[in-house]
């Protein structure tokens, strides 16, 4: 299990797409209003403009795991707080956040692949 996903919350998107495509030397692998993503070297890295507004204060880890709803769960009873449940975010790919006792940001992300 690895952090393979960070996602930056932002207001101006436009912006923050400027300095990642200078920043990464390319253009982002997806492109819409509702989400950015560079993939660089299996690592992932996106542009949330919708993230202050679900809570996002910065930038989001995200651990790939294979059963989310359990890694949750342990996360939760080793005494984190779940901040956002699994929802389904397109193409069966499925996010949750939990947070821990310091109020810091554990992602989880499970993919159908």
């Amino acid at each position: 299990m690895a952090i393979k996903t960070v996602i930056y919350p932002v207001r101006d998107v436009d912006a923050a797409k400027a300095m990642f495509t200078g920043l990464l030397g390319t253009a982002p692998d997806m492109d819409e209003p509702y989400y950015v993503q560079w993939n660089v070297d299996g690592q992932a890295i996106g542009l949330d403009p919708n993230g202050h507004n679900k809570g996002m204060t910065g930038p989001v880890g995200y651990y790939h795991v294979d059963d989310i709803a359990t890694a949750a769960k342990r996360l939760v009873d080793a005494g984190g707080t779940e901040t956002e449940a699994a929802h389904d975010v397109g193409g069966g790919r499925l996010v949750a956040t939990v947070t821990d006792a310091d109020g810091n940001p554990i992602g989880l992300i499970q993919s159908p692949w």
